[in-house]
């Protein structure tokens, strides 16, 4: 079944333009998180990279990039805007992840429901595909909506402009059959005029003891949190840190391989494809294997 396209050219301008200082705010801490075990050069995966704010805070760190979207026009914009990464387009769901040091997917990505398979059980697959291509002491990061993200389920309303766009939303939540439906209108300045534009996204709302206790059947050691270090969340998400315990095993590569070409200020070659609850340990820092590729890249 293919993905439903969301985050059309006027929206993904607009997100960019507005909606784009998520993984800004998260990027000290998440950086903290990946330098304590892992070296410059190492491969991360990206997954809903957006414009691509988070693979260049990235590259910039040293590390080599995939960045993985459903959206043209935000891959567009993330390819200028983090000119040594990799990108590609595909659903998360059944793009191969090629054999990597570290995962992430910021800003709810992992609940939209553009890809009509994307449920508790594609969520469980993913989890397993992702400890699969990690290395031992790898990282999987991530953020999703929680049932209870909109106040009173809604309909909840807002608004934001800028120079030469603006944005209405209206989010309501059925509690019921946990989603959120969020319908979102853009007015973009085309010439002396604006043009509208309408989005209807889909999330499902996922508890985080579930979430949770996903991944530890994955094989992955969990914590959950509020923040990413001293960036709060929004209320009604949740940070997940998943790391594969050292010692597991080798990477599996799963899936088939295509190609890319990555870059963190060296070549790279991959498939494509404040509280705590629990601490874990990350494995010892390694120097970076080079990773490879085969020859063949927050919203409203």
């Amino acid at each position: 079944m293919a993905a439903r396209q969301g985050y059309r050219e006027d929206l993904a301008y607009v997100h960019d333009a507005g909606f784009g200082r998520f993984a800004e705010l998260a990027a000290p801490f998440l950086l903290a998180a990946l330098g304590r075990s892992l070296a410059p050069g190492c491969l991360v995966v990206d997954i809903g990279c957006g414009s691509g704010g988070w693979a260049r805070r990235l590259t910039d760190a040293g590390y080599a990039v995939l960045g993985i979207d459903q959206s043209r026009a935000l891959l567009s914009l993330a390819r200028a805007r983090a000119p040594r990464a990799v990108f590609q387009q595909g659903s998360f769901l059944d793009i191969d992840l090629p054999p990597c040091d570290a995962v992430t997917a910021l800003g709810e990505v992992l609940n939209y429901c553009f890809d009509e398979r994307n449920g508790p059980r594609a969520l469980s697959r993913l989890f397993r595909r992702v400890h699969a291509a990690l290395r031992p002491g790898g990282l999987f990061a991530f953020d999703l909506a929680l049932p209870g993200r909109v106040p009173g389920g809604g309909p909840a309303q807002g608004h934001r402009a800028g120079a030469d766009w603006a944005v209405l939303f209206e989010s309501e939540e059925d509690r019921g059959h946990r989603f959120l439906t969020r319908r979102i209108t853009t007015f973009r300045r085309v010439g002396r005029g604006y043009r509208r534009g309408e989005e209807v996204h889909l999330q499902r709302l996922y508890p985080e003891a579930k979430v949770a206790a996903a991944l530890r059947r994955a094989g992955f050691s969990v914590r959950t949190s509020r923040s990413y270090g001293r960036f709060r969340l929004p209320p009604g998400l949740a940070a997940f840190l998943a790391r594969r315990p050292p010692g597991s095993g080798s990477a599996v590569r799963p899936g088939a391989a295509t190609g890319h070409r990555a870059s963190g200020g060296n070549a790279a070659r991959a498939r494509a494809t404040p509280a705590h609850r629990e601490v874990d340990r990350p494995g010892p820092r390694r120097r970076a294997p080079p990773p490879s590729l085969p020859p063949g890249r927050g919203r409203p």
